[in-house]
């Protein structure tokens, strides 16, 4: 029995197999301290009604009760999917236009271009919400001024309150994160359409096909899956909408709550009203909501690849 472990020990399989579980392992080490755990944990906080310094009691179910009766909840959940879908329709749209313009082979500075769209990216959320809040400023704005100047003011167009409106500041955070994610997205088509063999475009062109055609009829098939992919990302991103409203109109989102999103609900539960228990049904309710999406995009997923779900 000895020899039979030391030479399984001393096979190279069995040693490659335990360097490819060492490298790995650190992946699910932070996983386990920061994802599992921390969910783990959640979804037990959610059955209690939880004060980090007075204690907390059981309370059950009660905190799911809760949600399901909150009218706030319910709003939050419209004003999320909103967002989601007028930021990422248009995103979609203008990042896959640039990734192709920057896919020319005859387009000048490159590696220039490239850079200038991760510029976004990098900036502060701060900074972007303090130059957005200009720009859809009711009084002062420039989209209200432009549109004071057009004369669209006279037929009744304008000036908008993009703060005190639901759709307005629906479209005004969406364009703060159109702003930041649109550079992310480009670079990501623009990688996919670089790994579409030449011979394609080439084949179309002696058929034909105009440069519109060879976009729908080569481009978009051959991106079919990182379309899938940027919809499943963006759909999880979408959920987790925070930072922008947070900075753009306060912890409520706003007066009567009209870009209020889940995770702002989330965070107003544990700072202002000092709810831990019931902030944690929150996150449970948006982490069943991620998973259902997700079996959701899996399921297109596959029927798209010709699969069985």
């Amino acid at each position: 029995m000895s020899i039979t472990r030391k030479k399984k020990s001393l096979d190279p399989k069995h040693i490659d197999d335990k360097w490819g579980l060492a490298y790995v392992s650190p992946f699910f080490l932070i996983f386990g301290a920061f994802g599992l755990i921390p969910i783990v944990f959640t979804v037990y906080v959610s059955f209690f009604s939880w004060d980090p310094l007075a204690g907390h009691d059981f309370t059950g179910l009660q905190n799911f009760r809760w949600l399901f009766t909150d009218p706030y909840f319910y709003i939050a959940v419209r004003n999320t999917f909103s967002i989601f879908l007028i930021s990422f329709v248009p995103q979609t749209i203008l990042a896959l236009v640039i990734a192709v313009k920057l896919a020319n082979p005859k387009l000048k500075f490159k590696v220039f271009w490239r850079t200038v769209l991760l510029v976004p990216w990098v900036t502060s959320i701060l900074s972007v919400a303090i130059i957005f809040s200009q720009i859809f400023g009711q009084d002062y704005g420039m989209v209200n001024v432009a549109m004071h100047y057009l004369g669209l003011s006279h037929v009744g167009i304008g000036p908008i309150n993009w703060v005190g409106q639901t759709i307005p500041s629906h479209i005004a955070i969406a364009s703060m994160i159109i702003y930041r994610n649109l550079g992310y997205a480009s670079l990501i088509y623009l990688s996919s359409i670089l790994s579409i063999p030449r011979d394609l475009y080439e084949s179309a062109e002696l058929d034909g096909a105009s440069k519109r055609q060879q976009f729908f009829y080569v481009t978009i098939p051959q991106l079919k899956n990182t379309l899938i992919f940027m919809l499943i990302v963006g759909t999880i991103g979408g959920l987790q909408t925070f930072l922008e409203p947070l900075t753009y109109g306060g912890v409520q989102g706003g007066d009567s709550r009209q870009f209020s999103t889940l995770a702002l609900y989330l965070y107003e539960q544990i700072i202002i009203n000092n709810k831990f228990g019931y902030a944690a049904a929150i996150g449970v309710a948006i982490t069943m909501i991620t998973i259902v999406i997700s079996g959701l995009n899996y399921v297109v997923t596959k029927r798209l690849s010709g699969g069985e779900s």
